[in-house]
């Protein structure tokens, strides 16, 4: 036992350490939780049971064999089926029956079983395949999160190391004489709203690693790290495309568009399927059996029977007896039981049947089925007009959004620049005593809001893109 754990423990250490070193870029994220997520392993055990569906209906093509065997004792008087007379000692049969039953035509519904089945099972593989687009977008966004705070954290911290020199400037100038001490308690609140602006920012960077690493599952945020690949520059797509571009080309790419017109063709063989039950059925069926009876005797042949004494079995109209001369076991001097192998020779039954179901009433059952179809290729039809309307909106919603994000991304650097221009000039002016502390914290305001606008407009664009890509069929990444 001490070994185990400790190879465990030797397993569960290295795991770690290579955990540990591993920079994990978007792509590895993806993969990884294709690979290792429960719920796209949950998705994919669907795949296998609707495979064995399919199997099953094809094998119930071929002819069934069924077998009976059966070993018995019995007591008290009874008729022995082999012998056909009263047994009345304790007596051991045995019997052995085979069957088998082949229907060679009933309406086509196994075969239009055969093509559902197999219309299910693609259709839940392109339903996989959508499940496993969704968990891989909720990758890429929670991924970008990540980005996003780490880069605001960055800004942050610059600024709060501004901040903090300029209050040890300050510091300098109120012993100086020069300002007041009322500007260093300002400049000294906004190094406290700052510090506490970035412990937030610092904060919601651990919970957007913490929703990154349960979404691939893994035990802990610990060691895990990702590579921040070169976002620093946005610009438009050198060949943009419009809306509906876009919807056609993900009209005929998109699993979930296609698994609705997969459920249309399945709905109409469910129709089929109901449609067959009005035809009648033809098969053939066959049968073979055998048995061993232990009162099934082998007696001496030799004797006569009119040397025993007659039995009397009735009487007739005038009451007068009626007698019979036949032989039973006990008459005989010797007798044996018949041979076990003698027995299943002789005892061997066949037959062989041609059967035809003609279907007349049936409660209007199959006529109630065929309705019931009817209305579930409307209904599959309009799931698949909504799924489409559906990808519309969510594509002209998307390249709207990535307009705006763009339109939105180029304004704020525009502001970036004017407020850092401001800033430098207030930053002078403020080290001189041209203006007072909360002159000079409006415009560091100014300057640290146009940056996190800035951030944010980026990393709205960079999701709105890639998700615009997505619906393309391009893979998602984040190398341009």
């Amino acid at each position: 036992m001490k070994k185990i754990f400790l190879s465990i423990a030797v397993l569960f250490t290295s795991m770690l350490v290579s955990y540990a070193q591993k920079v994990w870029t978007l792509e590895d994220c993806i993969d990884y939780a294709l690979t290792n997520n429960i719920d796209v392993k949950q998705q994919m055990l669907s795949i296998e049971n609707g495979e064995q569906t399919l199997l099953q209906s094809k094998l119930g093509m071929l002819p069934d064999l069924n077998g009976y065997a059966s070993h018995g004792y019995n007591w008290g008087q009874t008729i022995d089926m082999y012998t056909n007379e009263f047994a009345t000692e304790r007596v051991r049969s045995n019997n052995f029956y085979l069957s088998s039953q082949f229907t060679l035509f009933n309406g086509l519904q196994q075969m239009n079983q055969i093509k559902k089945n197999e219309l299910d099972l693609l259709s839940t593989k392109y339903s996989v395949d959508k499940f496993m687009d969704d968990v891989s977008m909720s990758i890429a966004a929670a991924y970008l999160q990540i980005l996003y705070y780490g880069e605001l954290e960055r800004v942050a911290e610059a600024q709060l190391d501004i901040t903090q020199q300029q209050v040890d400037r300050t510091k300098k100038m109120v012993e100086a004489g020069t300002l007041a001490r009322g500007d260093l308690l300002l400049i000294e609140a906004q190094l406290a709203t700052e510090e506490l602006n970035l412990i937030n920012v610092q904060n919601n960077l651990d919970i957007s690693y913490l929703t990154l690493v349960q979404l691939l599952d893994l035990p802990s945020t610990e060691g895990f790290e990702i590579e921040e690949p070169d976002l620093s520059t946005v610009k438009a797509p050198e060949t943009p495309l419009g809306a509906d571009a876009i919807y056609e080309i993900a009209l005929n790419s998109r699993p979930d568009i296609k698994s609705a017109e997969v459920s249309v063709q399945s709905s109409e063989k469910t129709l089929a399927l109901a449609r067959g039950a009005l035809s009648p059925s033809f098969g053939f069926s066959g049968s073979w059996g055998t048995g061993y009876s232990g009162a099934a005797k082998d007696y001496d042949k030799g004797i006569d029977p009119f040397e025993v004494p007659p039995r009397k079995i009735g009487f007739t109209g005038s009451t007068e007896p009626v007698d019979v001369y036949s032989l039973r076991y006990t008459d005989y001097k010797d007798y044996d039981t018949k041979l076990f192998g003698d027995q299943i020779s002789d005892n061997m039954n066949k037959s062989i049947m041609v059967n035809l179901y003609i279907p007349i009433f049936d409660g209007w059952m199959v006529r109630s089925n065929i309705a019931k179809a009817k209305i579930g290729i409307s209904n599959a039809n309009y799931t698949l007009e909504r799924t489409r309307l559906q990808l519309r909106k969510v594509i002209q919603q998307a390249y709207a959004d990535a307009v705006a994000a763009l339109k939105t991304h180029t304004a704020a650097e525009k502001k970036v620049e004017a407020t850092s221009e401001s800033f430098n000039y207030a930053d002078q002016k403020f080290n001189v005593g041209l203006i007072n502390s909360v002159e000079y914290n409006e415009a560091k305001k100014e300057l640290t809001k146009a940056q996190a606008e800035l951030i944010q407009a980026k990393y709205d664009y960079i999701f709105k893109i890639t998700t615009l890509d997505f619906y393309m069929g391009k893979p998602l990444t984040l190398k341009r």
